[in-house]
């Protein structure tokens, strides 16, 4: 990616290397299992919103708030951090004018950078989740393991492909912004589980074409995309589809416990919003077929 000329945003914590007191999954006051735990990671691996919210709907409390932490600016010779820290900071240019565009304002999310674990207004945000946002704090977490994961185990590499991944976690907190999220976990109360998979789906799928809405509009006014950077960014969203995970981690497919699409929806829609750059050809949830 050309980032050469993009600002750093100043809304990056790093408590990579600091320790913290309580939180927890609270497996035992909150009655989760081991077995909803196994099903909050598998469900929001890569890419999931918030999975410390799963593990509350599924044990009925409500998540506890984060302790108060102190965190620190990332070093300045740290060029991963520099690099997700210049990412941020392209989200945030595209967001302020589509949302100045549209007579709004843009709030910026924080995002975190963690090792291991670190306490989130969701609860304990743990590495083997994956990135994710938590729209109680609105913080996107991330431990940039992941992306030797991503390359490493899941034959995703590239740039691109990890910006996609904060772009992706960012379109979560445009969701929160926009009230959409709010309104797909209010029609999930009280539904069936499919029928909650299902709204879960379209979120996930609007998340991944909204950032292909900033990947369009960022290289629109910078350039930034170099070629072959496209391709490694949609092997990215294929490599995180419901149907490809579950053959990988459990042999068979399951369709009506899908949460964030398959392969080729996640790709077809991020590549909608790359190709559009048109937020009105994100609304997953009017869409007859995915």
């Amino acid at each position: 990616m050309r980032l050469d000329d993009q600002n750093e945003s100043g809304n990056v914590e790093d408590r990579r290397g600091g320790g913290f007191g309580g939180g927890g999954f609270g497996i035992g006051r909150g009655g989760i299992g081991i077995g909803s735990i196994v099903v909050a990671l598998v469900a929001s691996y890569f890419l999931g919103i918030d999975p410390m919210l799963v593990l509350g709907l599924l044990s009925g409390t409500d998540p506890a708030p984060a302790p108060q932490i102190s965190a620190r600016k990332p070093p300045a010779e740290d060029q991963m951090a520099r690099f997700v820290s210049k990412v941020l900071g392209s989200t945030e240019e595209t967001w302020g004018q589509i949302f100045r565009e549209n007579n709004g304002r843009y709030r910026e999310p924080k995002l975190v950078l963690f090792s291991g674990a670190t306490p989130t207004a969701c609860g304990t945000g743990q590495a083997a989740m994956g990135p994710f946002y938590c729209p109680s704090d609105q913080k996107v977490y991330i431990d940039l393991s992941f992306y030797r994961d991503l390359k490493e185990r899941y034959r995703a590499p590239g740039e691109f492909a990890q910006a996609y991944v904060i772009a992706h976690e960012v379109g979560h907190h445009v969701q929160h912004l926009l009230g959409i999220s709010d309104k797909v976990r209010e029609a999930q109360q009280g539904a069936s589980r499919a029928r909650a998979n299902a709204l879960s789906v379209r979120m996930e799928l609007q998340a991944d074409c909204f950032a292909g809405v900033w990947g369009h509009r960022a290289d629109a006014a910078k350039s930034i995309i170099e070629p072959g950077e496209i391709e490694q960014a949609l092997t990215a969203a294929s490599a995180i589809g419901d149907d490809r995970l579950q053959q990988q981690t459990q042999g068979r497919i399951v369709p009506e416990s899908f949460t964030h699409g398959t392969s080729e929806q996640r790709m077809r829609w991020f590549r909608r919003g790359l190709d559009s750059g048109d937020l009105r050809q994100c609304d997953t949830f009017k869409a007859a077929t995915l």
